[in-house]
């Protein structure tokens, strides 16, 4: 298969999450934009190593690595850690919709107000 390929899906997942980020009213969706987001850096981040570490056949092992064993794929750990992180941000991302929704029971992005006071208009 082509390097170019999973390079191009995740440069178009990139896009609609973008898409979805700037277009979305509804905070949900956001959210969801948002993990699309991240799930098309993990697809580059894995791409990444594995093309780079087949390009890399030659190349002398770090003087920190054991000899004569694999290095681990940096591209596999580092899009562990954003799964982590996506993990966390739909948790508390869902956590904060959740709870604006039951005070004001609406989740549309464009008429979230930041004051407590509903009377007072801002200047």
């Amino acid at each position: 298969m082509h390097v170019v390929i999973p390079y191009v899906v995740g440069a178009l997942l990139f896009g609609l999450g973008v898409y979805g980020v700037l277009r979305r009213r509804n905070a949900i969706l956001v959210l969801m934009a948002v993990e699309l987001m991240l799930n098309a850096v993990n697809l580059i981040l894995v791409t990444a190593d594995v093309s780079l570490r087949s390009a890399l056949t030659g190349v002398v092992v770090e003087s920190w690595a054991r000899p004569g064993a694999a290095t681990p794929g940096s591209g596999g750990v580092l899009a562990l850690f954003v799964i982590v992180l996506a993990a966390a941000e739909v948790g508390v991302g869902l956590a904060i919709i959740l709870q604006y929704y039951r005070m004001r029971k609406a989740v549309v992005v464009d008429e979230v107000r930041l004051d407590d006071d509903e009377e007072r208009v801002a200047g």
